[in-house]
């Protein structure tokens, strides 16, 4: 077996559609795709009341992230006059692509950048239980009929006359 030519393997593209629009944010370069996962990273540690590592916020700070994540999109996206909340969720977007896959990205965007819509449904939820139940609850024991008695307390011991 042969290695398949990566370019036929991989999409090396995030496409976004807002309107009529579909915008294509071309695969970052390895220094910005290692930025962003060091950011995701820290942020994450962070959130988990570690402590972050100061550098790689501070990078992330003093460069404009956004137009790095989305690259040429980001031009075209400012030029067509979107707002700021679209932009905004289009470049958190590409990070979560950057970061994770197209799969995870997906999911984001498809809940609007809203954490409880990435949550299972209502429904999903309730299946899950229900499924989940038979697992968790303890077996009833035997119902051969037979049991286990306890030992019989041991007999007093006679007291010697006194």
């Amino acid at each position: 077996m042969a290695f398949k030519a990566l370019k036929e393997l991989l999409d090396h593209c995030l496409r976004l559609p807002i309107g009529a629009t579909t915008y294509t944010v071309p695969a970052p370069s390895a220094e910005i795709g290692l930025r962003v996962q060091a950011l995701i990273n820290a942020a994450a540690v962070a959130a988990d009341g570690g402590e972050a590592d100061e550098q790689v916020l501070a990078d992330a700070a003093e460069r404009d992230l956004y137009r790095d994540v989305l690259g040429s999109a980001h031009d075209q996206l400012v030029a067509d006059g979107v707002s700021w909340p679209v932009l905004k969720h289009c470049a958190i977007t590409a990070m979560v692509w950057i970061a994770q896959d197209t799969e995870a990205a997906e999911r984001y965007w498809n809940a609007g950048g809203d954490p409880s819509r990435l949550a299972p449904n209502r429904e999903t939820r309730r299946a899950q239980q229900q499924s989940g139940a038979a697992s968790s609850t303890p077996s009833r024991g035997s119902t051969s009929g037979t049991s286990t008695r306890p030992a019989p307390a041991p007999a007093a011991k006679p007291r010697p006359p006194a």
